[in-house]
């Protein structure tokens, strides 16, 4: 009995004879012509050549969009980096230790342009006890800040943190972000906490990336450590 009754030719069998037979088709040009098939852009027939041509411009123009994303999300991070510059700057040309909370709020609205922006720094040296940003923050706000190894970003669930705020009814989004020294992913204690806040629900989603806030709050902390001597 033939084999090839029992063993039909199957697609993939063709097809891998034209991959193995580069010359398959320089030795039957005619069939390039020949083929035809429906175009993605409606139903009219076109030949093999028109939609290899087809698809050669649409993975193009897939490339292009991508490369344009990276250019401008290159632009977009050039920004960011140059605001964060500007801001480390100005913190290091803070003279007086006592004045770096309020400049560290006041650089982050600025910069960042971040609605609201308060901070409180507890166990400092006793020459700053008696300061506004190391008042009024109770053990439970000390005890959840210590608990926070990374930035908490969403919706404003009542928070104490919230009440340092100017208008806290408006805050439909926080960041809270411990300080502590050293990474902000150390379960040290915190010395204190950055509340970021906005209007805007979306601002500040749980789903969103934290790399940016937990480099302000390495720098913040270490700017905030000379409260402590």
């Amino acid at each position: 009995m033939n084999n090839n009754s029992m063993n039909p030719i199957t697609e993939d069998d063709i097809a891998n004879y034209l991959a193995n037979t580069p010359d398959f088709f320089e030795r039957h040009a005619q069939l390039l012509a020949a083929v035809q098939m429906t175009s993605p852009h409606g139903n009219r027939a076109v030949s093999l050549q028109e939609r290899q041509a087809e698809m050669l411009r649409e993975k193009i123009k897939v490339l292009e969009h991508r490369i344009m994303d990276m250019i401008r999300n290159g632009s977009e991070n050039m920004v960011i980096a140059d605001r964060l510059q500007r801001w480390t700057r100005n913190l290091f040309l803070t003279p007086a230790p006592r004045d770096l909370p309020a400049r560290i709020v006041s650089e982050i609205i600025a910069q960042f342009m971040v609605p609201q922006v308060a901070i409180k720094v507890w166990d400092v040296a006793p020459r700053h006890a008696a300061e506004d940003f190391a008042q009024g923050v109770s053990d439970d706000a000390r005890a959840f800040a210590s608990s926070l190894t990374a930035p908490y970003c969403g919706v404003n669930s009542g928070f104490e943190a919230v009440q340092w705020l100017g208008d806290p009814a408006t805050a439909l989004s926080v960041a809270l972000i411990p300080l502590r020294a050293g990474a902000i992913a150390q379960a040290a204690p915190a010395f204190g906490m950055l509340v970021l806040a906005s209007p805007d629900p979306q601002r500040f989603d749980a789903g969103m990336g934290t790399d940016f806030l937990e480099r302000i709050a390495e720098l913040a902390s270490a700017a905030l450590s000379s409260l402590r001597s």
